[in-house]
């Protein structure tokens, strides 16, 4: 049985999945980068505890609405509202201490540090000492330490890459460096998690284990999940509800029964709406 992501202070035991009231409130969103329009007039919501799925063909704006989320870019127009508390801009740092984590499409880690050493980036915004403090590793800030490293050694074993815990992050195959990055996201110890294309570039096998591990994370944690995938079969299976995207514009939002059977969705997918 896989170990727990218990928080350093208080447990939060999660058995069963509960979909709750709406965490993360998209309202009116528009991006532009001159006179191109990324986004236009996007508005969506997401429920705590739910996997919460953006798709759409390539160039259809999910990344950029993403980047919006998580404080990468500033929305031209409209507003973004986490647990109650409306924004219009924050910078990456701060909507990460607020508890939303990120994945990219493009893996961003440290390829010549360990495993362990990556996902302890993760828990940069959880430290307590100063630099100073954390370089002699004295007193408090050697106990801290030791704390942190714990939680990320639960991360390790519930990721399942306790063997590769000391290998250089560059040395693993593609499948499992997709899993350092989801480990160290979950690091933040996040309310929401972003993930961008976890499973592209997988082979079938990899993508079941991504699979299983984002399940185990929305059902046992009760994590908030927004995940931007092309694999529709993926996300068919494992998303409560699924907006989509084209040109910059929702063009379908609901259920994968629902959006299964839209026809804007169909022809969009099909190539015959525009």
């Amino acid at each position: 049985m896989k170990p727990a992501l218990y928080p350093l202070e208080k447990p939060l035991p999660m058995t069963t999945k509960k979909i709750g009231d709406v965490i993360l409130d998209v309202k009116n969103i528009s991006l532009r980068f001159g006179g191109v329009k990324a986004l236009t007039d996007i508005s969506f919501n997401v429920k705590e505890h739910e996997i919460r799925a953006i798709i759409g063909p390539n160039g259809a704006g999910k990344s950029s609405m993403l980047n919006c989320i998580n404080g990468v870019y500033t929305p031209s127009e409209g507003s973004i509202t986490f647990r109650g508390k409306t924004f219009d801009h924050m910078n990456s740092r701060q909507v990460a201490e607020m508890g939303v984590a990120r994945t990219f499409q493009n893996l961003a880690l440290f390829k010549g540090m360990s495993v362990i050493d990556n996902i302890m980036t993760g828990r940069n915004l959880k430290i307590k000492s100063n630099l100073l403090l954390q370089a002699l590793r004295w007193g408090p800030a050697e106990r801290e330490e030791i704390r942190h490293r714990e939680y990320v050694e639960h991360i390790i074993d519930f990721l399942e890459i306790q063997a590769f815990r000391k290998t250089p992050v560059g040395q693993l195959p593609y499948g499992l460096q997709k899993r350092v990055d989801l480990g160290r996201a979950l690091a933040m110890e996040p309310q929401v998690l972003l993930l961008d294309e976890p499973m592209a570039g997988m082979n079938v096998e990899e993508k079941q284990d991504m699979c299983r591990f984002i399940l185990d994370v929305n059902d046992e944690f009760g994590t908030t999940i927004v995940l931007i995938e092309h694999d529709m079969g993926v996300v068919m299976d494992i998303s409560d509800r699924v907006v989509v995207l084209d040109y910059g514009k929702k063009i379908g939002d609901g259920s994968p029964d629902e959006v299964r059977s839209n026809e804007d969705v169909i022809s969009a997918y099909l190539g015959t709406s525009h």
